[in-house]
């Protein structure tokens, strides 16, 4: 079917003396891909590729250029309650099967995820905009889940306690949560999906996967793969859908049959499931929005900073919840760092992510745009200066943009932009750039750079936030916890630790 998908793309070329872009051309064109049966116009239940029951489908567009390049089920609650009943079903023989046969079949998945990777990422960015270099790497990453949790499937350890009385015996074992419900966004939409199916499956849970409706094909190639690899039917259910999405997250979050939730999204969002999974006591995994700070202090290597910024704020057009949002610069360094920021920021493409050499693709959506200009122009207002970009180009495309001599009244300073605009922010002390990091709700993700080990040790462990990036730009690996404190969410994904959320512990007090 992927056979017949044509895909706009829009080449950018850029004039580096004023900073502006233009369209040089509109071709079209049709990527080679190796696998077109991983293209699936069908949501996933119970083994088989399916419609919903209304039978009503709606349109996925290439947000570079609002072509349509396929359509799925517009699936309800009552395609959700069927999805659940398979999942209830297969959990009877999952979860006894023995850790090394989940093993085994995750090791299967991960395999094919390897051989398949760049028709995977040629439909991520198909569907998700960023370039095919970023595309290859989410691939990447997300198979690494699956074989991390294939390889921790073995070890859901459990324990002997000494026992304080002679005719007793004190035993902890782990046994599954259940029948899970993972509800995934569309900024990385293989990995989001992988970093919790691959933990799920390895405890012996069932799922129910509601992928975003901005990229439900990256999903649905996954489920295909699964398919190949031999996991069992009804252990993997992939729904689909876009108007119904409040229901079908409120039927995964009150339903008695479903034991936990995993959402990733935002956390406005995150606060109404948390509200409506007390209904049965549901336990969550949560993981939310962010204000990441960045702080670059005057004993750091600034080109090594400059790069960790490069990094952690442009990913994906700026469009992840670890992205740094406000740089806090100390003022002996910085104009230093925001010239050579500005002259690394200068050499990005901006273009369709299937066109070479292109750094960064479109946002999401239009509403997303319109944020990102919300943020510059209110900043701009209130006295802060254009730097680099600072312009809509066209249709879902920002320019990449830097800001200077930000302020904390500045809605940047409390809002998640989610776009390619890097603020930068002055500070004097130590104790100053701390205060800034952790005036915030949210605390998922925070950064530094520093040479004093000393410091390096005290602003570590003062940033109120779940994961620190200490000289480095990235902190996501499939071996490391990842999650937030505050309002940034619940629980951890990735590592051991992620195995943890899916299994419960049970005491078995044996006499003898």
């Amino acid at each position: 079917m992927f056979a017949s998908l044509r895909i706009e793309t829009t080449s950018f070329s850029k004039r580096i003396l004023s900073n502006r872009y233009y369209f040089r051309s509109m071709t079209t064109m049709t990527p080679q891909l190796k696998g077109t049966s991983l293209f699936k116009e069908a949501a996933f239940v119970n083994g088989k590729f399916v419609s919903a029951a209304s039978n009503e489908r709606f349109s996925v567009k290439d947000p570079a250029t609002g072509e349509i390049i396929g359509e799925v089920p517009e699936m309800g609650v009552e395609d959700c309650k069927n999805a659940i009943d398979v999942a209830t079903a297969s959990l009877k023989t999952w979860k006894k099967t023995t850790s090394k046969t989940r093993a085994d079949l995750l090791e299967k998945w991960y395999n094919l995820m390897m051989e398949n990777k760049e028709t995977l990422a040629q439909i991520l960015t198909a569907e998700n905009g960023k370039n095919m270099t970023e595309s290859r790497g989410e691939i990447v990453y997300g198979a690494s889940f699956i074989k991390w949790f294939a390889e921790e499937a073995r070890r859901a350890y459990g324990d002997i306690i000494p026992s304080p009385a002679e005719d007793r015996r004190l035993l902890v074992i782990q046994q599954p949560v259940g029948v899970v419900g993972i509800v995934t966004p569309w900024n990385f939409p293989n990995a989001m999906i992988t970093r919790k199916l691959g933990a799920a499956l390895a405890a012996g849970c069932t799922a129910v996967v509601k992928p975003a409706p901005e990229t439900p094909f990256s999903a649905l190639a996954l489920c295909e793969l699964a398919n190949q690899a031999g996991i069992p039917e009804g252990v993997i259910n992939m729904i689909t859908g876009q108007k119904h999405t409040k229901d079908i997250g409120k039927e995964m979050a009150t339903s008695e049959k479903v034991h936990k939730l995993s959402f990733t999204g935002s956390t406005a969002v995150g606060k109404i499931l948390m509200e409506q999974g007390a209904s049965t006591i549901k336990k969550l995994s949560l993981e939310l929005g962010g204000n990441a700070p960045f702080i670059v202090f005057d004993d750091a290597d600034i080109d090594a900073a400059v790069e960790g910024a490069i990094g952690s704020k442009f990913r994906n057009t700026g469009q992840t919840c670890v992205c740094s949002n406000r740089l806090l610069i100390q003022s002996g360094v910085y104009d230093e760092f925001a010239k050579k920021l500005v002259e690394r920021v200068k050499k990005f493409k901006v273009g369709h992510g299937f066109e070479d050499g292109v750094t960064h693709g479109p946002l999401i959506s239009e509403a997303a745009v319109e944020k990102v200009k919300r943020h510059v122009d209110d900043a701009v207002s209130k006295g802060a200066t254009v730097a680099q970009g600072g312009k809509h180009i066209k249709g879902n495309f920002y320019e990449p943009t830097v800001l200077l001599n930000m302020d904390t009244s500045m809605i940047i300073s409390s809002e998640e932009t989610f776009g390619p605009v890097a603020a930068l922010y002055k500070f004097e002390k130590e104790e100053e750039a701390v205060e800034l990091a952790n005036d915030t709700p949210f605390g998922l993700a925070g950064y530094f750079y520093s040479k004093d080990m000393g410091r390096i040790w005290r602003v570590a462990e003062a940033m109120e936030v779940g994961m620190v990036g200490v000289n480095c730009g990235s902190v996501s690996f499939e071996a490391a916890p990842f999650g937030g404190i505050k309002q940034s969410g619940l629980g951890r994904e990735g590592s051991k630790y992620g195995l943890e959320e899916y299994l419960e512990r049970k005491f078995i007090c044996m006499a003898i």
